[in-house]
């Protein structure tokens, strides 16, 4: 209920929904509410402070001066207010609201997901929005509550915590060594079919350890390149070439038989999981009980496949 003389609380929030969205529909889609739902509270903001927010095209919604203002304005007061009603419920044994996540495609299949569908179970009354793309989302400009990110992290303001870790694999199907020479060294890899994965930042560099603790830097050279780790992978299924996958797509393609792990006694360096997650004084407990949650499922599988 609005209060005569105020500004509506969510109508500030639908605002924040149609500048982070870049539109009235993507807004609306955020919500779950229909599209002319979102045109009349940003409609009414506008008149209750006397200035237009968007500037508005068939194309386009663009924040205008004004717009721009309020919304840097108040966009961490709205993510504090949420942060408070958040720690108002914690002392709760039930966690509630809508839990956005961000993974990349292929680790929310093989092991997110999964993680999740448990994660789901013991909190039945919390919402779960998987978000999955290989391009590194915004998640402030996103919303998203938590990202799940592998690999090596950028400088960046978000606040992360190390979940685990992960080896790569030098991999190639059987179809394809039959066609070979078997590599005996990292140096052996140059003169083969590479495929490189253009996510990595060096796709065509690699520096090895050796059984013995001493290393070898390798440079090689591709015509085939791909984004996606699953698309990488059904190429070297595809008896395209050699390539270096993550340990979790190449043990899915070594269990089917359709892959082969090479120079297994040389070893790629590690690299981490980890939970991403906007600045902020402190993290609201559906982020927290989800990191804690998902560490302790990765290292359950850690053990499975590694017992001692």
């Amino acid at each position: 209920m609005a209060i005569p003389g105020r500004v509506d609380l969510n109508d500030l929030l639908v605002f924040e929904a149609v500048a982070d969205a870049g539109g009235f529909t993507a807004a609306a889609n955020r919500l779950g509410v229909q599209t002319a739902k979102v045109s009349v509270e940003v409609g009414r903001l506008e008149s209750k402070l006397g200035v237009m927010l968007f500037s508005r095209t068939t194309r386009r919604v663009v924040l205008t001066d004004a717009g721009q203002a309020l919304y840097e304005e108040c966009k961490p007061l709205l993510h504090g207010l949420s942060e408070a009603i958040d720690r108002a419920g914690s002392g709760k044994d039930e966690l509630a609201g809508t839990l956005r996540i961000g993974s990349t495609v292929d680790h929310a299949a093989l092991q997110l997901a999964p993680a999740l569908a448990e994660f789901s179970r013991q909190h039945p009354h919390l919402a779960i929005d998987l978000r999955t793309s290989d391009r590194v989302v915004d998640v402030i400009e996103e919303r998203i509550d938590v990202a799940v990110r592998l690999g090596w992290l950028r400088d960046s303001s978000l606040r992360a915590v190390k979940l685990g870790e992960f080896e790569q694999y030098v991999v190639a199907s059987p179809g394809y060594l039959q066609r070979i020479k078997q590599p005996n060294t990292p140096d052996d890899l140059g003169s083969l079919d590479w495929v490189a994965l253009t996510l990595l930042p060096t796709p065509l560099t690699w520096k090895f350890t050796g059984p013995a603790g001493e290393t070898k830097t390798i440079h090689v050279q591709s015509r085939l390149r791909v984004d996606s780790p699953g698309a990488l992978r059904s190429l070297l299924q595809g008896n395209a070439g050699v390539s270096v996958l993550d340990q979790f797509n190449a043990t899915e393609g070594i269990g089917s038989k359709r892959l082969i792990r090479l120079l297994p006694e040389w070893s790629l360096p590690k690299a981490g999981i980890y939970a991403v997650y906007p600045p902020g004084r402190l993290v609201p407990a559906k982020v927290r009980s989800f990191i804690d949650f998902y560490q302790r499922y990765l290292d359950g599988l850690k053990k499975e496949t590694n017992p001692t």
